[in-house]
C-alpha cells in the first residue's frame, strides 16, 4: 500500500510503498477514507533529532476516518464494515487515565516512544491504518469521511478547550477566539452550539474573518493596535470572560491578557512560542485563570461526532489526493490553507 512516511528529521516526508498491515491480538485494521493534515504534522516533520522520542521511520497522520476491514482475534466491540473515526492520542493503555478514556493525559506519556497515530506510531496518511484497540474507535455512521477525520483533532481539541471554559460562559458572557484556522473556526461553532456566550473572532487575515462569520461569530476584527479596545467595547468595556488562543504567540497572549476581565480565563491551545510571566503583584487580572488544554478524551470525541451529525458543526475543508501530499504540506506551510486540509487516498 502507499503511505506518507517520515524517514529523517527535518526532511520532507516521502510517499512510499509498504506492506499492508495485518491485525493481531486486539488490533483493528481500518481502510482509510480521509486523513487530516495540520500544523502539528509540520512540527513533527521539522523537529530536530532528539527533540521527540519517536523512532523513525513512521507514517504520518493523526486525523483519520475510514471503514473497518479486518479484526485481530482479540478485537471486540466493533464489526467489519463499520465506519469509524480514530481517537488520535494513544497512551500506555493501562494507567487510570487511559482506562477512563483520557489517553491525552496518560500518566506515562513522558516514558512512551509515541504519542498516538502518526506521532511515533504509523498513522493514517496511507491506504490502511492499524489501530491497537477498538477502544480508540468512535462510530460515525454515514457522516462523510472528510468531515469526520478532522473531528479527531481540530474538532476534539477545540471541544476540549471550550469544555474547560464552559462554566464561565453563561448567558451574557463573552468569549474571544484568536486564530480562525482549522481549529478556530470549529471553536466558534462549538461555542455557539454549547454555550450562551457572544463569540468574538480575531485573525490577521480577512478571509479568516469571513470564515469566522460563516461559522457564526458575532463580531470579527483584524489583529491591529486598537484590537483590544474594539473587543472591550463589545463586552461593555468590562473585559471578556474567556479567551481561546489558537495561535499562542507573545502578541496573542498579550492581547488575551489585555482584554480579560477580573476572574477571566485564558486557554492557550496554539504552540506559537509565546509566554506569560506570572507574578503577584503583576499585570495579570485579579483571579485570572490559565489552562493549557491538550487534545481531548474519547468521550468528548463522541460528543464532537454527535454535534457534527446534528448539523451543528461543519468543517471547512480543502481536499488533496494522498499522492499530492507534498503539495498540500507546502500550501499549509505557506499559510495558504482555508479551514482544514484533508488527504484522500487516490
Amino acid at each position: 500500500m502507499r503511505a506518507l512516511r517520515l524517514t529523517a528529521w527535518g526532511k520532507a516526508p516521502a510517499p512510499v510503498e509498504v506492506d499492508r498491515p495485518v491485525p493481531h491480538g486486539a488490533e483493528v485494521l481500518v481502510r482509510v477514507e480521509a486523513a487530516g493534515l495540520c500544523r502539528s504534522d509540520l512540527h513533527v516533520v521539522d523537529a530536530a533529532p532528539g527533540v521527540l522520542p519517536y523512532r523513525l521511520p513512521f507514517t504520518l497522520g493523526h486525523e483519520v476516518a475510514g471503514r473497518i476491514t479486518a479484526l485481530g482475534p482479540g478485537a471486540d466491540g466493533v464489526a467489519i464494515g463499520e465506519r469509524v473515526v480514530v481517537y488520535g492520542p494513544w497512551g500506555c493503555g493501562s494507567c487510570a487515565r487511559c482506562a477512563a478514556g483520557r489517553d491525552n493525559y496518560c500518566d506515562r506519556r513522558d516514558t512512551l516512544a509515541w504519542h498516538g497515530s502518526g506521532l511515533g506510531r504509523d498513522g493514517g496518511m496511507a491506504e490502511y491504518l492499524l489501530v491497537p484497540s477498538a477502544r480508540q474507535l468512535v462510530p460515525i455512521g454515514d457522516l462523510p469521511a472528510d468531515q469526520a477525520a478532522p473531528l479527531s483533532d481540530a474538532g476534539l481539541t477545540s471541544y476540549h478547550a471550550v469544555a474547560g471554559l464552559r462554566h464561565a460562559l453563561g448567558e451574557g458572557a463573552t468569549a474571544v477566539v484568536i486564530g480562525i484556522g482549522g481549529l478556530g473556526h470549529l471553536a466558534v461553532q462549538i461555542l455557539r452550539a454549547t454555550t450562551e456566550s457572544r463569540v468574538l473572532a480575531v485573525d490577521v487575515r480577512e478571509d479568516a474573518l469571513a470564515l469566522a462569520d460563516r461559522s457564526g461569530a458575532d463580531f470579527g476584527t483584524l489583529m491591529r493596535p486598537d484590537t483590544a479596545r474594539a473587543l472591550r467595547a463589545r463586552s461593555g468595556d468590562v473585559g471578556v470572560d474567556a479567551v481561546l488562543d489558537f495561535v499562542g504567540t507573545a502578541q496573542t497572549m498579550d492581547l488575551a491578557v489585555s482584554v480579560a476581565r477580573p476572574g477571566g480565563e485564558l486557554a492557550v491551545v496554539g504552540s506559537g512560542g509565546g509566554s506569560l510571566t506570572v507574578s503577584k503583584p503583576g499585570v495579570l487580572p485579579a483571579g485570572f485563570r490559565l489552562s493549557l488544554p491538550f487534545w481531548g478524551t474519547r468521550h468528548e470525541l463522541a460528543g464532537v461526532v454527535a454535534l457534527a451529525g446534528s448539523g451543528a458543526l461543519r468543517v471547512e475543508t480543502e481536499h488533496f489526493p494522498l499522492s499530492a501530499a507534498p503539495e498540500a504540506i507546502d500550501r499549509l506551510r505557506r499559510g495558504g490553507t482555508r479551514g482544514r486540509t484533508v488527504l484522500v487516498p487516490d
